[in-house]
């Protein structure tokens, strides 16, 4: 949204570190000030490792750390799945069991899901472009969308089938089903085992969404022992849809939580782990700051909080000092790195915003 101001100058600080191997470090810092109406913080951090030109930047307009690991794990992941799925979907056409070929179905989602999964990590690894300036960190998001819409299909078609075996019980060979998804448990157990070891499942919602895929996998064959060793013993046949209910719903509750979380960062909701009162009340406690208006913070991609807000300060004020003030207290408190911050006098005046 345009806003318009007066003519007034701007103020910018750039500060740069460049780290080259472990013995030698320097640092240096510009500040160029004309005027101080608008002030942005740019923060860089150039390290390359020994005897290779990898470089990692710490900057701070919010550049997120990759885990090393998301990769590998996923790649892990999905070799194991492939596998195990075309086992139970063979093993379930044999033994006549909804539960095998559900889970296996299951799987077949889990396989695109992973797949996915490690195509997004591609495109957020690109950098920012003229018509990209953010980069790509979203498909992330878009990936753990469409996975979670995947896994509500994939229950809906369980719970479709359960029904359908409810009305009239197949005989089911317990015995086969029963050692398929013992062997299918134990691949799904290495597979969420080599996420959890190798990426980072609680804060990146795209691997997330990928280990819930797993973490279903392996519910579903839990739910398949239990069924095949109580067929082999009682011969309760409908034990089989029973316990594909059972674990279509645990499925679709957590299809459900990767959704609304990544709807809530595609709608550009606050952050959870963000306070706004209490980030409204801690810029507001700076000194020379009298009122805070047109904050806004939202999430590009896991682990990639931004912020913008308008600071009006008394006209006494030595704008520089507290900007500087406001990005600590942002990053020390809130941990956002990405901050840009419009310091305003008495004098700025400006289009009243509808946001």
């Amino acid at each position: 949204m345009a806003k318009r101001h007066q003519n007034k100058p701007l103020a910018h600080e750039h500060k740069h570190q460049h780290l080259v191997g472990d013995a030698h470090a320097h640092e240096h810092e510009h500040q160029h000030n004309v005027g101080d109406a608008h002030a942005h913080r740019h923060k860089h951090h150039h390290g390359s490792g020994h005897g290779h030109a990898h470089h990692g930047h710490d900057h701070g307009h919010g550049h997120v750390h990759v885990h090393p690991g998301n990769r590998r794990g996923l790649t892990f992941a999905l070799i194991i799945t492939a596998g195990i799925m075309l086992l139970e979907f063979v093993g379930g056409l044999v033994t006549n069991s909804l539960a095998l070929l559900s889970d296996s179905a299951h799987m077949l989602s889990d396989v695109g899901a992973l797949a996915l999964s490690l195509i997004a990590l591609w495109f957020a690894a690109k950098p920012p472009s003229a018509s990209k300036t953010y980069g790509f960190y979203r498909f992330e998001i878009l990936a753990a969308l469409f996975n979670g819409v995947t896994l509500f299909v994939m229950a809906g078609f369980i719970l479709y089938e359960a029904y359908e075996r409810f009305l009239e019980p197949p005989e089911v060979a317990g015995g086969m089903m029963l050692a398929v998804a013992a062997v299918g448990l134990i691949a799904n157990m290495l597979s969420a085992w080599m996420l959890i070891r190798n990426s980072d499942t609680q804060d990146n919602i795209n691997v997330r969404s990928a280990y819930l895929h797993v973490l279903g996998d392996a519910l579903g064959s839990v739910g398949a022992i239990i069924a095949g060793l109580a067929m082999l013993l009682t011969s309760w046949y409908i034990l089989d849809p029973i316990i594909s209910v059972l674990v279509a719903l645990l499925i679709l509750r957590g299809a459900w939580r990767v959704i609304s979380h990544a709807l809530h960062i595609l709608m550009e909701g606050t952050p959870v782990t963000i306070d706004i009162e209490e980030l409204t009340s801690m810029l507001k406690s700076i000194d020379g700051v009298i009122d805070v208006h047109d904050l806004h913070v939202w999430t590009i991609t896991s682990g990639m909080d931004t912020l913008s807000c308008h600071l009006l300060v008394t006209d006494s004020s030595d704008c520089q000092q507290i900007l500087q003030e406001a990005i600590r207290r942002i990053e020390d408190r809130f941990r956002i790195q990405h901050t840009t911050i419009q310091v305003e006098k008495s004098q700025l005046q400006h289009a009243h915003l509808t946001i």
